[in-house]
């Protein structure tokens, strides 16, 4: 199956769900204006302009004037694509409900603050490429045991161990769950190195899992 059949009505991305980044921001978390760390997933949405696929141009952000933005960025996660609908599942029954797996990349500006959803960075057009195909959920025995790699131009930039998230796929599917039906079709991006990889204009980037598959886009030249 394609990335491409997905009935693609919510793509929800969860955020600080790298521990060593949890950890890296605590002081700042324990300071205004956040005054404590967060104690729930936190989420945000890439919206259906953002929508990609494997082997497609992400477009150069571009400023308010115009101009094109000084600075892009890009994270990988697995992609957990929603196999039947989900309203208040239990987490030992989450897995139930994941049709399959994917890889979502989200390039994005660099972020600066978690304090208020960041849609001018997140929303960016053709931002969220997903892909390359959806592979079955009995292919992958623990999708809390992959590793997520980044390569730049055949270079490697990131491998984030999905073992080393704030709270497992089974947690979040479940707690989403609880906040908002999701349908058939629908993707958790599960987690997210915390150090983004910086881009620039031209560069050919990678995302893969193994077993998964490998997700490759370009980014506008100038």
């Amino acid at each position: 199956m394609t990335a491409n059949t997905l009935v693609r009505s919510k793509l929800v991305c969860v955020a600080l769900n790298d521990k060593s980044q949890l950890t890296a921001l605590e002081g700042t978390f324990n300071q205004p204006p956040y005054n404590k760390p967060p104690t729930q997933p936190v989420l945000y949405y890439k919206p259906r302009n953002t929508w990609n696929v494997d082997g497609a141009e992400v477009e150069w952000a571009k400023d308010f004037d115009g101009s094109d933005a000084p600075a892009m960025a890009v994270g990988a996660s697995l992609g957990v694509v929603i196999g039947q609908e989900a309203c208040r599942v239990s987490q030992a029954e989450a897995l139930n409900y994941v049709g399959g797996y994917t890889i979502v990349s989200d390039f994005s500006l660099p972020e600066e603050s978690y304090f208020r959803p960041d849609i001018k960075g997140k929303c960016l057009d053709t931002s969220a490429p997903v892909g390359p195909e959806i592979v079955p959920a009995d292919t992958i025995d623990n999708p809390d045991a992959l590793t997520v790699t980044i390569r730049v131009n055949g270079e490697q930039k990131s491998a984030f161990a999905l073992a080393d998230m704030e709270r497992s796929v089974a947690e979040l599917i479940s707690t989403i769950s609880w906040i908002m039906t999701l349908q058939p079709g629908e993707i958790i991006a599960v987690g997210f190195a915390g150090d983004r990889v910086p881009v620039a204009r031209g560069d050919r980037v990678e995302a893969s899992i193994e077993g998964v598959g490998t997700l490759t886009n370009t980014l506008g030249g100038a």
